[in-house]
């Protein structure tokens, strides 16, 4: 049995600890996934790989109520597998969408929805298709995008409760929230905080290549930087209320800032992309930024954890609504 390395703070010092623990004794079951280690992971509260499956590069990831998974092996294939005996109960490949023959697509975000249809947006198509479980496309959202990129145009897309669309747009840094038909009703420029944009994956880098955007249960959005190290709260007037910055976290650098998860009691799980050994790979902090529990694994997972989704917290389910907590 393996166990991943957890980072625990008591009194100033950080301690190794063979189980997911630390002063609150928090202990989360996750659905994690990296693409420098091509491993797809259930990790149980205990630290266990309970299931583990090999993939491709992957910018999204769902554990469904059913108790499948849904994710990606490469850019463009899904699938849904059932986890107990590793069938595979669905799948899509948006290379074969309508209209996508000889072109370059890359998927960077899908969700399933309540009504049973899977949500897909496809970067070099610029659009959102929504396709049912056939494989049929039933409505597509043409996305705006001013530096059309089949890497770039798009990270995760969420469809909320009102039906919009929900779309952070990677290489124009800006966050957009498209209607069922397709305009757009609001939008967020991610800002550069008065630097210059830097190269790289790591610390080093600098920019407003935005990965996460959540519109929280207050009607604010909170949105991962990417490459700007950080986390904001942003109002529908377009207001920074509240930022998470390295400079909040002593002894940790922050990087590619991906995947968020609100929980019930408020905290935040982040995923802390391209940071280097050195520094946990995910981190919870509450509202007050005070860290609460870190996750660091370079045996099983790298450099590219991108992506992480909290199934259970002590014991307990934790019910995530997309678009809202996760």
């Amino acid at each position: 049995m393996r166990h991943a390395t957890l980072l625990w703070l008591c009194f100033g010092t950080l301690i190794t600890w063979p189980q997911l623990v630390n002063a609150e004794d928090i202990r989360h079951r996750l659905l994690v996934a990296d693409s420098s280690s091509k491993r797809i992971a259930i990790i149980d509260e205990q630290g266990a790989t309970e299931w583990e499956a090999e993939i491709g590069p992957l910018h999204d990831l769902h554990y469904l109520p059913n108790g499948h998974v849904l994710f990606q092996r490469n850019w463009t294939e899904l699938i849904e597998v059932e986890p107990s005996d590793g069938k595979v109960v669905w799948r899509y490949d948006s290379a074969n969408s309508p209209g996508n023959a000889g072109r370059r697509i890359e998927v960077h975000a899908f969700q399933r929805l309540d009504n049973g249809l899977t949500m897909i947006a496809e970067s070099g198509a610029s659009r959102i298709i929504e396709v049912d479980a056939d494989g049929n496309v039933v409505h597509t959202v043409a996305l705006q995008v001013s530096k059309p990129d089949a890497h770039r145009d798009t990270r995760l897309v969420r469809k909320l409760a009102n039906g919009n669309y929900l779309v952070c747009h990677e290489g124009d840094g800006v966050v957009r929230e498209y209607s069922y038909s397709g305009d757009i009703v609001w939008e967020f420029s991610v800002p550069l905080f008065g630097r210059s944009a830097a190269g790289g994956h790591g610390p080093e880098a600098w920019g407003n290549q935005c990965f996460t955007a959540l519109r929280l249960s207050n009607g604010n959005t909170l949105v991962s930087t990417g490459n700007g190290h950080s986390v904001i709260e942003v109002t529908p007037g377009k207001d920074i209320v509240w930022k998470l910055t390295a400079e909040d976290l002593p002894g940790i650098e922050l990087a590619w800032i991906t995947t968020l998860q609100v929980l019930q009691n408020g905290n935040i799980v982040l995923d802390n992309c391209h940071a280097g050994e050195r520094n946990p790979q995910l981190i919870e902090v509450d509202r007050n930024k005070k860290i609460v529990w870190q996750f660091r694994d370079f045996d099983r997972f790298g450099n590219s954890l991108t992506n992480t989704q909290v199934l259970s917290n002590n014991g307990h389910q934790v019910v995530a609504v997309l678009g809202v907590d996760r």
